[in-house]
């Protein structure tokens, strides 16, 4: 039987609950697309990287990945080569989110219509 948690009356419940740390870490506006692209698309360049995400700039897509590497979710390997290369990989502990993420992906495809139509019943319909 799986645990349950409850808090103490008194506890702070932003303080206490187990995952926001990992919610804070993994799901920032550019760390998952990083992290799936890494995934999925396999060792890439700075370039190659920032080519397939789009809209991040290069000073963001530092940030994340910097923040990536501290966390050990990604790995940067140097080559000293003449220009020097540089690439990114997602290591086994950022692999280890797969199953998160599949998760989630099962219930967004499950429960998102649901969630469309709170809102809309919330604010009325969207403009097309």
């Amino acid at each position: 039987m799986a645990k349950t948690w409850r808090p103490e009356a008194d506890t702070d419940p932003v303080e206490a609950c187990p995952i926001g740390p990992v919610v804070d870490m993994v799901f920032s506006r550019w760390t998952t697309p990083i992290l799936w692209a890494l995934h999925e698309c396999g060792t890439q360049r700075f370039v190659e990287l920032q080519r397939r995400l789009g809209g991040i700039t290069p000073k963001v897509l530092t940030q994340r990945l910097r923040q990536l590497e501290r966390d050990g979710l990604v790995a940067r390997t140097y080559h000293a080569e003449v220009p020097p290369r540089v690439e990114y990989e997602i290591t086994d502990l950022g692999r280890s989110l797969g199953s998160v993420f599949a998760a989630l992906g099962e219930w967004s495809a499950a429960h998102m219509s649901e969630v469309e139509k709170a809102r809309e019943a919330y604010t009325g319909p969207l403009p097309r």
